[in-house]
């Protein structure tokens, strides 16, 4: 705890009157494009499996934390030790399976009793809609994916793999359908609901669709990387080959890299 005071402390100094003229000016709002970045570099950082540079972003994570904390202490909103009470009496309000004398054996248990606290929690309204809580600023993937996740706990799932992927196959088939008949309108609708479908695919296989999305991404771009350097090696350059050419040799480099 002491070099969490410490980090409190460098943050204070940097925000006072005689400190960092570009900390001085920082706002929540200056700050958001940061906090999300730090926020994407330590998922990338847990997906390199490397955890010197988890380590530097997690600091670089909590030191957005600290920040948006004293900014907010400085009108007397509230300061970092409210953030820490507020998240500690949370966990414990949410775990009464760890904390108090509920019972939740598994973790479709835990989860269901934790959505059922939650709802409570945030609306005094009984009637609000189910999905009233969900923050539609995440990813579109992730929101995807925690909306079919919270349509779970309330049983409203396939029990079986073979019917989502029979919807995956159904959405498609209205793709090709929209494509067919040019309907852009439809093309973009049926596009959106394969994508959705895929997604509850991956979460059936206990998978994260943005994750694999993010790797597959990932994967196109070595294998790019290496096409262009086997196209160099031959004398050729990006934008001068014709896709069969180029076609050919990402065949080849793939083949490689798979072997």
């Amino acid at each position: 705890m002491e070099s969490f005071a410490r980090l409190c402390d460098i943050v204070r100094q940097l925000r006072a009157p005689d400190g960092c003229p570009w900390d001085r000016e920082q706002t929540h709002e200056s700050l958001v494009p940061e906090l999300l970045e730090e926020t994407y570099e330590v998922a990338a950082a847990i997906r390199a499996k490397d955890d010197a540079n988890l380590r530097e972003e997690l600091g670089d994570l909590l030191l957005q934390a600290v920040m948006h904390a004293q900014i907010a202490s400085e009108t007397g909103r509230f300061s970092i030790d409210d953030v820490a009470r507020e998240i500690g009496d949370k966990l414990v309000r949410r775990h009464p399976h760890v904390f108090g004398e509920s019972e939740a054996r598994n973790t479709g248990a835990v989860l269901k009793q934790w959505d059922a606290i939650k709802r409570a929690e945030k609306s005094a309204d009984k009637d609000a809609p189910y999905f009233s809580g969900l923050t539609r600023a995440l990813p579109a993937l992730l929101l995807a994916q925690k909306t079919q996740t919270k349509a779970t706990r309330v049983g409203f799932d396939w029990s079986e793999i073979s019917a989502v992927v029979a919807k995956v196959e159904e959405e498609l088939a209205e793709v090709k359908a929209a494509l067919a008949a040019g309907e852009a309108d439809a093309i973009a609708d049926e596009i959106g609901d394969l994508l959705f479908a895929t997604v509850n695919l991956a979460r059936k296989n206990q998978l994260e669709a943005e994750t694999l999305l993010a790797s597959a991404t990932e994967k196109f771009i070595r294998r790019f990387h290496l096409m262009e350097k086997a196209m160099k090696a031959d004398g050729q350059k990006l934008g001068d080959a014709d896709l069969t050419a180029m076609d050919a040799i990402w065949n080849r480099v793939k083949a490689a890299a798979d072997a």
